[in-house]
């Protein structure tokens, strides 16, 4: 018996790391996919070539392999399995890969065990192993990847798709990432010390997001630009950005981008850019020194 299921990466627009404290955020799925086959096996193995990782073990763990092992122990009735990974982003890049590949490997694994389960258990399923394995988690990461297109995750936890037009924008990332676990723990560990400041920055940050909603809503791509700059200047105050991810955002804007941030847990990972007009310039500009692709927009989600 075999059984497969992919999920798409995502992009956060505005509010990672505020959507911890029950800040609201948006994201988008983009045209970027895990996907995770899962087969009879002899004994437990799990193969994802792109990271060179081939583990023989009845409970996968280290790294990206602890939501594998996590999702199995949930989700699996222990029998062994052969599970393979392919991912066309680099783990670690601030893309949602470890969120996208929780979602298709419990898709695939309700495939293999017939099980239907509607789009909101599945995102609440794969939220709940982020969670294990990271201590802290929002639902936006695995929410995205589940339902794909556009999503606003409000300050209530609720889901809303919604559709608009998000303009040209620009993705890039480094070679190194920055542990998600680790950088919400320091997050979290500056909010300890300083709780009016931070707790200030995040009701910030809810109004950028809250803004950027009602003027997508409106097809508005206008101010999403200076909106970026000002969520980015946020997250440097948070301590999540690093000097390269700086130079990436500035070369970004001086290459004529309209704004520009970190999109995802920072540390390390990627920037995402608005660049109205101005996609080839921002592109050209960022693959001198860092990795940088067209951000392409994708409305499915798990399938």
């Amino acid at each position: 018996m075999k059984s497969s299921a992919s999920a798409p990466a995502k992009a956060i627009l505005f509010g990672e790391h505020a959507v911890v404290y029950s800040k609201p955020a948006i994201a988008a799925a983009i045209d970027r996919r895990v996907t995770v086959t899962v087969s009879e096996s002899s004994s437990t193995h799990v193969t994802i070539p792109s990271l060179g990782i081939y583990h023989s073990s009845e409970r996968p763990a280290g790294g990206i392999l602890d939501y594998i092992g996590r999702c199995l122990e949930l989700y699996h009735d222990s029998s062994p399995l052969e599970v393979t990974v392919e991912m066309e982003i680099p783990a670690g890049s601030g893309l949602g890969s470890s969120a996208a590949l929780t979602v298709a490997l419990i898709g695939a694994l309700d495939r293999y065990h017939g099980r239907d389960h509607g789009p909101g258990e599945t995102a609440a399923r794969a939220h709940r192993v982020e969670v294990d394995v990271q201590g802290a988690a929002s639902p936006l990461d695995t929410a995205i990847s589940t339902y794909g297109g556009l999503v606003y995750l409000d300050s209530q936890r609720r889901v809303r798709q919604f559709e608009a037009d998000l303009g040209d924008l620009v993705i890039a990332h480094l070679d190194y990432s920055g542990e998600t676990a680790r950088m919400v723990a320091g997050v979290a560990e500056r909010f300890r010390r300083f709780p009016d400041i931070m707790g200030g920055i995040m009701d910030t940050v809810e109004v950028i997001t809250n803004t950027a909603y009602r003027e997508l809503l409106r097809n508005n791509t206008e101010p999403m630009g200076e909106l970026m700059n000002l969520n980015q200047g946020l997250l440097d105050s948070m301590g999540v950005s690093t000097r390269e991810l700086s130079m990436m955002v500035y070369e970004a804007r001086n290459a004529g981008a309209a704004g520009s941030k970190i999109t995802g847990a920072g540390g390390g990972g990627s920037i995402i850019a608005h660049c109205p007009g101005c996609v080839d310039d921002v592109v050209t500009a960022l693959n001198r020194n860092w990795k940088a692709m067209r951000a392409e927009f994708s409305v499915k989600g798990l399938i």
